[in-house]
């Protein structure tokens, strides 16, 4: 199974914009609106999930079918690698004893993230969006041949 630049790009302009949704609602709601942490971590990552999700559905994957139950497998994708951030930190902080808020940091930020997004990759091309629409490559949408644009990533 190959994959096309054009969907590795779409992911991740879904990705970025995921995450600045994420990281931009938590502080206006941490430190803008004064809310518990966890609360507004919550919120803000269902919020970045949904924008992910949005932007992969209608964007790098259009054309593939689209509705709650792949939103809810793409949500439990998301839950996971956010589970395999928290074992890197996990391992590192309390298997291997680097207990440094940059090992820390580098653990779950850095090396937790690019398994996490490993994942995430995965599970959306395989579990959420799999399939062809209509037996054309993964790069191009289900109205390709009708002469209309391809992926809004080239």
């Amino acid at each position: 199974m190959s994959i096309a630049r054009s969907e590795v790009t779409g992911f991740a302009l879904a990705g970025i914009c995921a995450y600045a949704a994420d990281l931009g609602l938590f502080v206006w709601l941490r430190s803008g609106l004064g809310w518990d942490p966890i609360a507004a971590k919550s919120l803000s990552f269902v919020a970045g999930c949904t924008v992910a999700y949005l932007g992969n559905a209608f964007g790098t994957y259009r054309g593939r079918r689209v509705g709650l139950r792949e939103y809810a497998v793409f949500f439990a994708v998301n839950i996971a690698g956010a589970l395999v951030q928290l074992l890197c930190i996990g391992v590192s902080h309390y298997g291997l004893g680097l207990t440094s808020p940059r090992a820390d940091t580098l653990s779950g930020a850095v090396f937790g993230m690019a398994l996490a997004t490993c994942l995430r990759f995965w599970g959306t091309r395989t579990l959420v969006f799999a399939g062809n629409p209509e037996g054309l490559p993964p790069e191009r949408h289900s109205r390709a041949e009708e002469g209309s644009r391809t992926s809004w990533t080239g």
